[in-house]
């Protein structure tokens, strides 16, 4: 083959993967390194969606995730980044701008548990400040810089549609008072997702709270042996484990905008644990 036209053919191909890159969904899952993260990242991988993979640990942390994602067919990339640092946060949001050009979905999920377990009465101002650190104040304000770009991006794409996701928990109103900063920052994530639900109506934008029950993950194998016991005892309707996949697919359920007259809404995927029983 003539080298020219050899060449034109590899442009040509070069240019049909930059254009295909970039007119596929773009979504952001923090955390998903692992557990609940990761499932979400496949699950909407599986939908076709690129990925920005985030977490705060060096990048063969994220391989797995990234391979999972690939394996479907979609751009997956590590961004690493703490969500509870300013500066991290922006220079999240700015690396994504340059390495995947835009972002339709951003799903906070990264949160943390106390280190330590403490009644309320003990419980330290260093432990607070942390668990709330990452599960509150980072994804309020990086909810904010990348409501801003969302917004920019509808106002030159109005045909795209954009969606926030608020990965929360059952402590957002069971109280454990050997966790207290815990269940204080996942209630605070559920007033989050009104807030800015109501907020960014006007422009198109929806915003969910999933709310997952007990899901097997590394947060909550310190308590096997406790769940363990209450399932036996018939803790929940659906009564078994949640699975990470559990959170995954219902998140995929959302992107898929069958919900679309629906906003500040909260998804409840615990096995049926917020149904009062006689």
């Amino acid at each position: 083959m003539h080298y020219r036209a050899k060449m034109d053919i590899l442009g040509w191909r070069g240019e049909l993967m930059r254009k295909s890159k970039i007119e596929r969904r773009c979504a952001l899952v923090t955390g998903s390194t692992r557990g609940i993260g990761q499932a979400i990242a496949k699950e909407l991988a599986k939908e076709g969606i690129n990925i920005a993979v985030n977490g705060r640990g060096l990048e063969e942390s994220a391989g797995k995730t990234i391979h999972i994602c690939r394996e479907h067919g979609v751009e997956a990339y590590f961004f690493r980044a703490d969500i509870s640092n300013s500066k991290s946060r922006r220079e999240l949001v700015e690396s994504i701008k340059q390495k995947l050009g835009r972002l339709d979905i951003l799903v906070n999920n990264a949160g943390v548990a106390p280190k330590e377990r403490k009644d309320i009465l003990e419980t330290t101002e260093e432990s607070f400040d942390r668990v709330l650190g990452i599960n509150l104040k980072g994804p309020y304000f990086l909810t904010q810089l990348i409501s801003k770009w969302m917004i920019e991006q509808k106002r030159s794409h109005p045909e795209r549609d954009f969606l926030i996701v608020n990965i929360s928990s059952v402590s957002a109103y069971a109280a454990s008072p050997d966790r207290g900063e815990y269940c204080i920052s996942k209630a605070g994530m559920s007033m989050m997702t009104k807030l800015y639900a109501a907020r960014l109506a006007g422009y198109g934008i929806n915003v969910y709270e999933i709310r997952p029950g007990i899901i097997s993950t590394d947060m909550t194998s310190r308590a096997k042996d406790n769940y363990d016991k209450l399932f036996q005892e018939g803790l929940l309707p659906i009564n078994r484990w949640g699975q990470p996949e559990d959170v995954g697919r219902a998140v995929a359920g959302l992107v898929k905008g069958h919900l679309e007259y629906s906003t500040g809404d909260v998804i409840n995927v615990d096995g049926g644990f917020h149904i009062q029983r006689l």
